[in-house]
């Protein structure tokens, strides 16, 4: 069964004890590890990225679309120019993209030969907004220094990347000066560093990455658990204080609330995770009521979701004070910050008054129960520099947006007066299936 997973298949015997070694001694729990993987981060499926200003989409033929703010040559179509047209990456043709990182002026592909490419600012670390490194790529490049590892998955933070090896290991770039991850490093650092302390022989199937800290979901023969490294600030590693930790550290409330965590999603400012069982957990600054507690409270452990108690939940996403939960039946919940109509609960028959309301416990996006079709997967933007827009990828593989769309980054033509999408709207790409 190991043996039909994509990403077992190329492994050499060697990598493949090695990595039965790292599991926990069984093939089981090698199965289970690379099943995890794939059930959280969408990989060998389409999937969107609403990132900060600028676009991905990446279809299940492992093509590249890009669309948006392009100030940095971030769309990698080899020049600087904004385009609200969904645009194939061409010099990527030939090349099968799974895994897709957006970044405020900085994109990173991984492909399914576990090569990085990375295009736009040439930094890792800060990524203020109007800040550059110390030149522009227009178009995908390799990154050397990661070509001896086997990459599957990456995340952009604001002051770091982080990137995760097929065998779970965890590599950051940068933000490191004081030691923050464990490591130090300048910020232009390009070089990986691995992320000591308690992951070292733990395998990871998912990295999230915030504002300025890190979350891990680490996969061990006890079962499922989450790790938190980096900025403590608001309680938003987890751990019942706002302590910063340099080392990756295990999240014990979820032991207590006997939840086995299944996603993990980093917000930049506040955290969630959804169990196995449906539940779904929340935790760090409640601005707008982004925690969807109904109050705007911080909360420094994970606490569950009281309001979605009915619903079993199988996929989150969170962005700068924003959450939105799918539901096992392809419904759609969201809550928190309402700027830019990102949270889809404007309606046509509702004035324009209260499209930007906040929201301050898990409401139904009738928006998208309209679209008439299961919805698998939401990808917000998680920066504090950008207005935020939302997508919302079907089972069939259509695309819809909202929310801002002033660089273009919806994907849709709006007219000369408009800066944004109160409803979900089609996007079309070519071979988007």
């Amino acid at each position: 069964m190991c043996q039909r997973r994509a990403i077992f298949k190329p492994m050499t015997d060697e990598e493949r004890q090695s990595l039965k070694h790292r599991c926990g001694g069984s093939w089981k729990l090698v199965l289970r590890f690379l099943l995890a993987g794939e059930a959280c981060c969408r990989r060998e499926k389409s999937q969107a990225i609403a990132g900060p200003g600028h676009s991905i989409a990446v279809t299940s033929s492992g093509a590249v679309y890009s669309f948006g703010s392009n100030s940095s040559g971030q769309l990698g179509h080899g020049n600087t120019e904004e385009d609200w047209r969904p645009q194939q990456i061409r010099s990527l043709q030939g090349f099968r993209i799974i895994q897709a990182a957006a970044g405020a002026g900085r994109t990173m592909l991984i492909s399914d030969a576990g090569r990085v490419y990375a295009f736009g600012k040439d930094s890792f670390g800060e990524a203020e907004y109007g800040v550059q490194g110390t030149k522009l790529v227009t178009t995908p490049q390799p990154v050397e220094s990661l070509k001896d590892i086997f990459v599957v998955q990456a995340a952009i933070g604001n002051f770091f990347t982080a990137v995760l090896s097929r065998e779970g290991r965890v590599y950051t770039f940068s933000w490191g000066k004081d030691s923050k991850l464990g490591h130090k490093t300048e910020p232009n650092d390009v070089e990986p560093q691995p992320l000591l302390g308690a992951l070292e022989n733990i395998p990871v199937v998912q990295i999230a990455a915030g504002y300025c800290y890190l979350l891990c979901l680490a996969c061990q023969p006890s079962g499922m658990s989450v790790y938190s490294v980096g900025c403590g600030l608001g309680g938003k590693l987890g751990h019942g204080s706002r302590t910063d930790e340099k080392y990756p550290r295990l999240i014990e409330q979820f032991q207590l609330l006997n939840l086995q965590p299944m996603v993990v999603a980093a917000g930049a400012w506040h955290a969630a995770v959804v169990g196995r069982d449906g539940r779904v957990c929340t935790w760090g600054w409640g601005r707008y009521g982004c925690l969807g507690h109904g109050n705007e409270e911080c909360e420094s452990v994970p606490k569950v979701v009281e309001a979605l108690s009915d619903v079993k939940a199988v996929h989150v996403a969170t962005g700068d004070y924003t959450t939105f939960v799918v539901s096992d039946d392809g419904d759609v919940y969201s809550f928190g910050c309402g700027e830019s109509a990102s949270l889809g609960h404007n309606t046509a028959g509702e004035g324009q008054g209260n499209r930007h309301a906040n929201v301050l416990s898990p409401e139904l996006v009738m928006s998208l129960k309209r679209v008439n079709e299961r919805v698998v997967q939401i990808s917000l933007t998680n920066s504090i520099y950008w207005n935020a827009h939302t997508f919302a990828l079907t089972e069939s593989g259509k695309l819809y947006a909202f929310g801002a769309g002033d660089k273009g980054q919806l994907g849709i033509e709006l007219a000369n007066n408009q800066t944004e999408r109160g409803n979900p709207e089609r996007v079309y790409l070519k071979d988007y299936y």
